[in-house]
């Protein structure tokens, strides 16, 4: 499934119900999960690579939905970990 498909308001819908996004973005994986209220986990999963990149980013919503519309093959499950922010 891509960004055209999943609608940001669904995106957003399945997180507060405390799904975890899987995507694709710009060659990397990433598992995207709410940890609170305007609070996200952005992991990274697999990276083929070298880069500073941090392998875990807390962002908000703002931010998710900026990288939603090149959000590449998303999928999702519930979430069976439950996570405080920072």
């Amino acid at each position: 499934m891509n960004s055209n498909d999943y609608k940001f308001e669904q995106l957003y819908k399945d997180l507060r119900e405390g799904y975890q996004i899987y995507y694709t973005y710009m060659g990397t994986r990433y598992l995207l999960s709410k940890l609170n209220n305007n609070c996200y986990s952005k992991e990274i999963v697999n990276f083929n690579g070298k880069g500073p990149h941090p392998k875990t980013q807390i962002v908000t919503l703002k931010t998710v939905m900026e990288l939603h519309p090149f959000m590449e093959d998303i999928e999702y499950k519930i979430d069976n970990d439950s996570r405080d922010c920072p």
